[in-house]
């Protein structure tokens, strides 16, 4: 339905769903994969808790994103969400300006998780993660990861992504 009007008899289109899923307010975080000439990374919103017993996180992603093959072969990522003076993280992890690999990580500090995955240091919270499973559905895929370990940095306040934009939240 749109604008109260009578239901549709097709579907919308990729555009107006598009479209209509920038009204809703995402919280950034980065997903971080592989090591060397082989780490990259993305921006998420579509991040979420799972499960608390066992600790599991779940996010989709593109597949057709250059991270998509090393989050799926890596066994291991990290999660790190990102704070309000993290905009040029997700701008870098977006690949704004062409950006990609390992020069995502250039301009931020990066700590080595217990599973060798980089988390953002300063992150509101990070999460070191293992890949507990991955279910291609259309272009993306729902990526569940099982939490090995945290770290919290309080009064970050936290990065949002709306309406096609970032915006910082202050603590």
């Amino acid at each position: 339905m749109s604008g109260g009007g009578a239901p549709q008899d097709r579907e919308p289109s990729a555009e107006a769903f598009r479209a209509a899923m920038r009204a809703f307010v995402g919280n950034c975080s980065v997903l971080t994969a592989g090591v060397g000439a082989q780490a990259s990374g993305l921006v998420v919103t579509s991040a979420i808790s799972l499960s608390a017993e066992p600790p599991l996180l779940l996010a989709c992603v593109n597949r057709a994103s250059s991270s998509y093959a090393l989050l799926r072969d890596a066994g291991c990522f990290g999660w790190s969400s990102l704070g309000a003076a993290h905009q040029a993280v997700a701008e870098r992890f977006s690949g704004q300006g062409g950006i990609k690999g390992p020069a995502r990580y250039e301009g931020a500090e990066w700590d080595t998780a217990v599973t060798g995955a980089r988390l953002l240091r300063g992150a509101p919270a990070a999460f070191d993660c293992t890949v507990e499973d991955l279910f291609d559905r259309a272009t993306h895929a729902i990526l569940v990861g099982r939490v090995r370990a945290i770290r919290t940095t309080p009064g970050a306040g936290a990065l949002a992504y709306w309406n096609g934009s970032y915006r910082a939240l202050a603590a």
